[in-house]
């Protein structure tokens, strides 16, 4: 039992970190235009925050520098105050599915292959090498969702919704700016300790 739980928790996290969960079968939504791509960006955004949400259980298996434990600590509990956002939507108006996942057969695959790829860097790096590949997978996840309730917010015909999903985005993008901020300064860092010392 000693063995198989630090196994589960790190094939937890490891579709956590890479969004590895597949997408549910295609249910296209009724409703004109503007409400089928707001209930497909609902959907991804809300399938994407819930996974983000889990991403501070990597403590448990891995050890990463104060200021990027701290970032991940954040995106965690933005992730899971916007996936509650969302359910809320959809918990007071049934036109609102959050199961409204629609990908071709190649964009699935793809994801997967990718998810695939990244789990097994991510479950066999350390160090430095870890908190990079950490980093720009937060990066991709933040940018995505940020993207993601941009254009939902621009589908959504209620004001307070399509503000509410709006700030949803705009803390994406703020979290996605501090990433990209930590991955600039770490390979400063990096170039740096890298600079042979002079001769006197």
């Amino acid at each position: 039992m000693k063995i198989i739980l630090p196994l589960l928790t790190a094939l937890a996290i490891a579709c956590v970190l890479t969004g590895c969960q597949s997408p549910k079968a295609n249910s296209p939504s009724g409703g004109g235009t503007a409400q089928s791509t707001r209930n497909n960006c609902y959907s991804l955004l809300h399938q994407l925050l819930n996974d983000q949400k889990d991403v501070s259980i990597l403590r448990f298996i891995k050890r990463e520098q104060a200021g990027v434990k701290t970032l991940i600590n954040k995106i965690a509990a933005a992730s899971g105050a916007g996936a509650k956002v969302l359910e809320e939507f959809a918990r007071h108006d049934p036109s609102i599915n959050l199961d409204d996942i629609r990908l071709p057969a190649g964009e699935t695959a793809t994801r997967e292959a990718i998810a695939s790829t990244k789990k097994k860097a991510l479950l066999g790096q350390t160090g430095e090498k870890f908190e990079l590949s950490l980093l720009l997978t937060q990066a991709e996840a933040v940018n995505y969702a940020w993207h993601l309730a941009k254009v939902a917010s621009e589908n959504e015909s209620q004001p307070e919704r399509a503000r509410a999903v709006a700030g949803v985005g705009e803390n994406m993008k703020n979290l996605y700016q501090e990433v990209f901020a930590l991955l600039l300064s770490k390979r400063r860092s990096s170039a740096t300790s890298q600079v042979p010392a002079q001769k006197q």
